[in-house]
């Protein structure tokens, strides 16, 4: 299926996914995707995920974590488009939520999330947020 957005895709998905109460989900792979679910695991926001070979371009099949029956994920936005496309240099990264939440950003040195951004003093592309 050919998609204009492809981030907006997997975040809608793990939305919904999580919204229904599934205990995984599966996306298509790419390395910006996956680049995406290495920042939800190492933030805590999904339990694992793994890259499941299926045909051609193969999948990623993230479990998702729950608190009892709340999805630890409360929200998810995209926020760089592809029709308005949002940079931000490394002193005007945006906090989500006072710094409860986290961005994720692309930058000339991969995807990170923006407290890791200030860190290196790198700013970027802001794909989403999540709190």
């Amino acid at each position: 299926m050919l998609t204009t957005d492809p981030i907006a895709d997997m975040l809608t998905r793990i939305r919904n996914a999580g919204s229904a109460k599934h205990a995984t989900v599966d996306i298509p792979r790419s390395k910006m995707k996956k680049a995406i679910a290495d920042i939800l695991l190492a933030e805590g926001y999904i339990k694992n995920f793994q890259l499941v070979p299926d045909g051609a371009q193969g999948a990623i099949r993230v479990t998702l974590k729950y608190s009892g029956s709340e999805h630890a994920i409360k929200g998810l936005r995209r926020v760089s488009k592809p029709g308005l496309r949002v940079y931000a240099g490394a002193d005007e990264l945006p906090r989500v939520l006072r710094g409860l939440g986290i961005a994720v950003i692309s930058t000339s040195r991969g995807v990170m999330t923006d407290k890791k951004a200030r860190i290196a003093n790198v700013g970027g592309e802001v794909l989403a947020f999540v709190w």
